[in-house]
């Protein structure tokens, strides 16, 4: 089985597909990693030689920031947002959308379940 950046590979996906298992890695850089390291980009995971997973592993550590270095510069990022006050860091402090997108409707996931708010019950006037 391949490991790589801490990650078991899936086994009967083609390795371009297995790469973008790695937090930090997609298709596209999938796709660059394969042919930097000379590996044929539809070959399934179990298929790999030593050799070629090696060649992987080198080229990811070297030239690209995955799994926990890049979810830490993540979170330290939205930190330093939310301690500077800027408006996209009181978004992330306040779990609003940060993008711009609309609140009045939608953004549930985002806000949360509905929390109902009761109205107050007005006694019906008698005459």
């Amino acid at each position: 089985m391949a490991r790589i950046a801490g990650i078991d590979l899936p086994r009967t996906k083609r390795i371009e597909i297995a790469l973008t298992y790695i937090y930090g890695i997609g298709r596209n850089s999938a796709r660059t990693i394969c042919v930097k390291a000379n590996v044929d980009r539809d070959t399934k995971t179990e298929r790999l030689s030593d050799g070629e997973v090696v060649r992987l592993r080198e080229i990811i550590e070297r030239d690209f920031e995955v799994e926990g270095d890049l979810r830490r510069d993540v979170s330290q990022n939205i930190k330093m947002l939310m301690d500077i006050g800027c408006y996209r860091g009181l978004r992330h402090r306040r779990g609003l959308p940060v993008r711009g997108q609309r609140t009045h409707t939608n953004a549930r996931t985002r806000k949360g379940p509905v929390k109902t708010v009761a109205g107050k019950k007005v006694a019906p006037v008698k005459k």
